[in-house]
This record gives structure tokens, C-alpha cells and sequence, in this order.
């Protein structure tokens, strides 16, 4: 992760959000005097924006985490996947 200064970031605009891009990786920026943001690949924020929608609910979320929870137990079966044409 890196922390770039809000003029850094506005000089180098391009070289960052290609970082974000192509690593994978947040990048923090400075803004002296106010709050900082983040940018992150779309894909990710994505991610974020599903996971809180999932979880928003508390019985979706009880699920979700009984279910991991399960997992982490060994209490799985393992099954083929089937190709479809």
C-alpha cells in the first residue's frame, strides 16, 4: 500500500491509478488538513459494496457466517463440477 501526497497524486495521476490497476493494490492519498481517501481497483469496490450488501441482512449474515463456520470445521462435501456446453 502506498501514501501519496495530494499533490504527488495530481503530478502522477496516471502512474497511480495504473498501479491500482495492474497490482492490485490501494493507494492512500494525503490530504493535509482533511480526510484521506483511498482508490482501489473497481473489481475490489465491488467486492466491498457485495459483501456489505450480504451482510446487511441478519439472516443472510448468520448464514453466511454459520456456513463459514461449518467450513472451517471440515463439515463440506466435495463434489465434481459438470461441464455444460
Amino acid at each position: 500500500m502506498q501514501v501519496v501526497s495530494m499533490t504527488e497524486a495530481r503530478n502522477n495521476f496516471k502512474a497511480i491509478f495504473d498501479s491500482v490497476f495492474n497490482d492490485h493494490d490501494e493507494v492512500i492519498i494525503h490530504r493535509k488538513g482533511r480526510e484521506n481517501v483511498v482508490v482501489i481497483p473497481f473489481d475490489e469496490y465491488n467486492s466491498i459494496k457485495e459483501t456489505n450488501y450480504l451482510l446487511s441482512n441478519k439472516n443472510n449474515a448468520k448464514h453466511l457466517l454459520d456456513s463459514v463456520q461449518e467450513l472451517r470445521e471440515g463439515h463440506y462435501k466435495e463434489r465434481d463440477l459438470i461441464e455444460c456446453d
